[in-house]
């Protein structure tokens, strides 16, 4: 009984940090992604005067917002455009790959 409760208490800690691990993003394949992002937002990702910077934002604001453009829930014709075809997985690196930058 002992083990079994053990081995119980050992998959739900793996499966926990399986889901903290991607949920946070991994910064060098948001870098590869974040190409696509490069034309509007500058390869440093401080935008310009009509292009928001997104250099070291928060990365939890950061996906929220591309989730927010791939839903609708904010419009913009060119995010959603984007955004329309990145996975949760996609939206994590990328917004772990901006927050690394220098504002």
């Amino acid at each position: 009984m002992l083990i079994k409760k053990t081995l119980i208490a050992m998959m739900l800690v793996l499966l926990l940090a399986a889901g903290n691990l991607q949920a946070g993003g991994d910064a060098s394949k948001g870098a590869e992604l974040a190409v696509n992002c490069a034309d509007c937002h500058g390869d440093d990702g401080k935008g310009d005067d009509d292009i928001p910077a997104i250099a070291g934002l928060d990365a939890a604001d950061i996906a929220k917002a591309l989730a927010d453009f791939k839903s609708g829930a904010v419009e913009s014709s060119e995010m959603q455009m984007f955004a329309e075809d990145l996975s949760e997985q996609d939206m994590a690196d990328l917004a772990a790959y901006y927050a690394k930058l220098a504002k």
